[in-house]
């Protein structure tokens, strides 16, 4: 099982979309870290490199980072369909389970990996402002952006850590839905906007009060404001996981190839 993960993970690398995805994340942070509007649309200026994390996760999590995690947690399946490789994997002397089971595992992985490649650009393009201790907030705490006096580098250190691994993390569930429509469907294109169309229908469903706090949307705000105690966030995550993982295993198991 190990080879066939290291294996699964060797390929991540040889895939279109993190490719492409690797190119805007590295850019999107400059733009936002020297954009000439951000004080018409924050209402303050950038005084540390601690901030420029904030206004990059803050501007992509909506929709941004689910729409390249879903692209490329559904090019899992997509390759293997795209170049012919499924049935010739699916002889090879591990089960269909074990084979699918190594996808989702590098699926649940790749959020936490995109998110620290993310980080490491973001605090590349906030270096101009320096990483010293400044007045306001990191923008990943319950003071904000403005904050409330001087904040010091091991404080702003590890908001913006807990932050982006609260994120990674609430990004999980989005990539294993794309792997379970992208088995559904057998198609990588047809299994990312399936996500997506769900994650919009999601979106929607926020006039009911009653189930917002359960959405798998609304866990995406999970890193700044989460709608419920965190370790109820973190078990509804879990939750989700499991079942889009488990529906996954069910359906390709019973696929006719």
């Amino acid at each position: 099982m190990s080879a066939l993960l290291a294996m699964e993970l060797g390929k991540l690398g040889r895939l279109a979309s993190v490719r492409f995805s690797a190119l805007v994340l590295v850019l999107f942070p400059f733009l936002w870290a020297y954009a000439p509007g951000i004080f018409d649309v924050y209402g303050f200026f950038l005084v540390s490199g601690f901030q420029v994390p904030a206004l990059a996760l803050l501007s992509s999590m909506e929709f941004l980072l689910p729409l390249l995690i879903a692209i490329t947690c559904a090019e899992l399946i997509g390759i293997e369909i795209n170049n012919g490789t499924l049935p010739t994997v699916l002889l090879r002397p591990v089960t269909r389970a074990q084979w699918l089971l190594a996808k989702l595992l590098v699926a649940s992985v790749y959020p936490f990996l995109a998110l620290a490649f993310f980080l490491l650009a973001s605090l590349a393009a906030g270096a101009f402002f320096g990483f010293g201790p400044f007045v306001g907030g990191t923008g990943l705490g319950r003071q904000g952006l403005l904050g409330a006096g001087t904040m010091v580098p091991l404080e702003a250190w590890r908001e913006v850590l807990q932050a982006y691994l609260i994120a990674a993390y609430s990004l999980v569930p989005i990539g294993l839905l794309a792997v379970l429509f992208a088995v559904i469907l057998m198609n990588a294109a047809g299994g990312a906007l399936a996500t997506l169309a769900t994650l919009i229908v999601m979106q929607l469903l926020v006039v009911f009060p009653g189930v917002t706090p359960y959405l798998l949307t609304t866990q995406l705000g999970a890193y700044v404001h989460p709608a419920s105690p965190l370790g109820w966030v973190v078990a509804l995550i879990a939750l989700y996981c499991a079942a889009f993982a488990a529906a996954a295993v069910i359906v390709f198991e019973r696929k006719d190839f």
